[in-house]
């Protein structure tokens, strides 16, 4: 079996544009992977395609030899951009393999520990501007099954928060937990934003409210940083979705910089190199949490990972996505009880749709997080992906 070709589709789905691969092979056989990499969706599929002169011609099933070559020969390591575009042509690479064998992805990854997967959501409250509604949106994510409730409740502001700001967003985080009365757990998202005197105040703020994890309370860059506003704050801390490999985590685990680590399968390389970093966290006896936030392609990936990972903790899951979620490609989710069954069928257990996507061309979105505007995340008519 020798690959022949790489595509790329591109399609929007409001918050982003998700990115597909397919990777083809002479025998008929094809594999599917995501490179989503959010308002840089068209650079990361020109990356794709860079990497089809290294795999054609090669056999799909020798995936390690291709990622090690394809990271070696990109001579500029690492980086969002490579590693996206490596993530999802490997993804294909296991689906075509999986396919093959006529296995789950799962069983050629050690095999399963579990059969589901506890999940948290993300996006429950699209559209939510004040404490009020968004205490009613956790009301309806609680009743719809889920046990832990993520969102960032902090507007527009960067790096400090003004006297009026802060109260709001504790206000915030006060509304949403009288609301689920100790039904879910509370995840609080910084996206990054707050220098460290700001962080260590809000996260000494939270503490009475015992949420489960704040999550990137400071920038990416200075690990340094982010290990000091754990050490001065005492509630858990989580981050690790803006770093794209085992190396990036070596330091940042042996820095002790989060309680909770998470890569995400469309930025981090692809399965295998998930799997390695979650090897290392379980080393530190540390959860993984996976970023997960983008397309169905990333999430059947990443379901395969919870099956076989000893040390997967929780499984983030969008409450809700676009409608033509569904057609555009055969993702079938169940859901119930806060939990996410893991499907058996071979390869990744997804296939896409490529007419469908065409109906929903790329277009350009930028970044809502430090605008204000972050809940408008989903579509008026989004619902449930699940069955």
């Amino acid at each position: 079996m020798r690959v022949t070709a790489i595509k790329t589709f591109l399609c929007h789905a409001y918050r982003c544009n998700w990115v597909f691969v397919k990777v083809l092979t002479d025998e008929g056989l094809y594999g599917v992977g995501e490179a989503t990499l959010e308002m840089r969706e068209l650079t990361v599929a020109q990356a794709v395609q860079e990497l089809e002169r290294q795999l054609v011609g090669k056999d799909p099933r020798a995936i390690e030899a291709f990622w090690h070559q394809a990271y070696r020969d990109a001579y500029w390591r690492g980086g969002a951009v490579l590693m996206s575009a490596l993530a999802g042509v490997e993804m294909a690479l296991w689906d075509i393999k999986g396919k093959a064998l006529g296995v789950p992805v799962y069983e050629l990854l050690g095999g399963p520990v579990r059969q589901e997967v506890d999940c948290y959501a993300n996006g429950w409250f699209a559209g939510a501007k004040t404490a009020e509604q968004f205490a009613a949106k956790a009301r309806q994510a609680v009743e719809a099954g889920f046990r832990a409730l993520k969102w960032d409740p902090f507007g527009s502001a960067y790096m400090n928060l003004s006297r009026e700001e802060f109260a709001r967003a504790i206000e915030c985080v006060e509304a949403v937990a009288d609301a689920v009365q100790g039904r879910a757990d509370l995840l609080i998202e910084g996206h990054g934003r707050f220098n460290i005197p700001t962080a260590v105040r809000f996260g000494r703020a939270l503490e009475r409210l015992e949420p489960l994890w704040f999550e990137e309370p400071v920038p990416p860059d200075n690990w340094d940083a982010l290990a000091e506003v754990k050490r001065r704050i005492r509630i858990p801390v989580a981050a690790g979705e803006r770093m794209y490999s085992r190396w990036d985590y070596r330091s940042f685990l042996a820095k002790g910089c989060a309680d909770f680590v998470q890569p995400d399968v469309s930025h981090a390389g692809g399965i295998m190199e998930m799997k390695k970093i979650a090897a290392m966290a379980e080393c530190y006896y540390l959860p993984f949490c996976p970023h997960n936030p983008s397309g169905p392609v990333a999430n059947a990936a990443t379901l395969q990972l919870a099956a076989c990972i000893p040390n997967f903790y929780l499984l983030e899951t969008m409450a809700s996505d676009v409608p033509y979620r569904t057609e555009i490609c055969t993702e079938k989710v169940q859901f119930q009880n806060g939990k996410m069954a893991i499907p058996s069928s071979p390869g990744l257990g997804i296939d896409l749709c490529e007419e469908a996507i065409q109906a929903h061309p790329y277009q350009p979105r930028e970044l809502r997080h430090y605008r204000g505007d972050l809940t408008e995340i989903r579509p008026p008519d989004a619902g449930p992906f699940w069955k």
